[in-house]
């Protein structure tokens, strides 16, 4: 770029430099479209203007960009942190169910109160005192602790009781009890159906 030599003091008006252009064909309207190109062009040499890419990159908010997204109030964060759940700890009335069950199949005996040999009150007995609470070995007896509960509202770990509270079994859910029924027989999972109509009751001792 040159600079017109004028009087002193006078302004220096930059002259800009020559380009020469090939127009092919007739049509000089070429040049009126050409022109507002070469003035762009000129003004960004001129001006330095940065390139639009790093533009974008210098400005995120620019439409058509997207910010991080973790910025991004209401967003999901492109990294999940996995927590692993904590197991759930069984209630007493749980483990005293899982105690039971794991004396299935152990032959009855009358006044049996060990994996030796069971029966009703005995296997209550012995599920409750590996829990830390003793229960009087007698189905009768047992029947004054805890609390009533109803039988539709009955949950794993309540005593059911039969009979004249001459017999007791330990309920696990889904209608069943587990009991040691009598003589000649062994420790068993039971539905309450076929018993319904010997219910007494039933208690809450946890």
């Amino acid at each position: 770029m040159g600079v017109e030599s004028s009087p002193r003091g006078a302004v220096r008006v930059p002259v800009l430099p020559r380009c020469d252009w090939v127009f092919f064909g007739p049509d000089l309207r070429s040049v009126f479209l050409m022109a507002p190109l070469f003035r762009i062009c000129l003004l960004a040499s001129c001006f330095g203007l940065v390139p639009a890419a790093s533009a974008v990159a210098a400005n995120p908010a620019m439409p058509g960009v997207v910010a991080d997204p973790a910025r991004i109030a209401g967003s999901i964060p492109l990294s999940v942190t996995y927590r692993p759940r904590r197991p759930k700890t069984p209630s007493l009335g749980e483990q005293a169910v899982r105690i039971a069950a794991m004396e299935i199949g152990v032959r009855y005996a009358y006044g049996g109160i060990s994996p030796r040999g069971f029966d009703c009150s005995g296997l209550v007995a012995y599920v409750f005192g590996r829990l830390g609470i003793k229960l009087p070995h007698n189905a009768a007896a047992q029947y004054s602790y805890g609390r009533a509960v109803d039988r539709d509202h009955l949950r794993p770990g309540d005593l059911v009781f039969f009979h004249g509270l001459g017999h007791v079994g330990l309920y696990i859910g889904r209608g069943r009890i587990i009991h040691a029924p009598q003589t000649g027989g062994r420790v068993e999972i039971q539905r309450l159906a076929p018993r319904e109509l010997g219910i007494e009751g039933a208690r809450r001792i946890l």
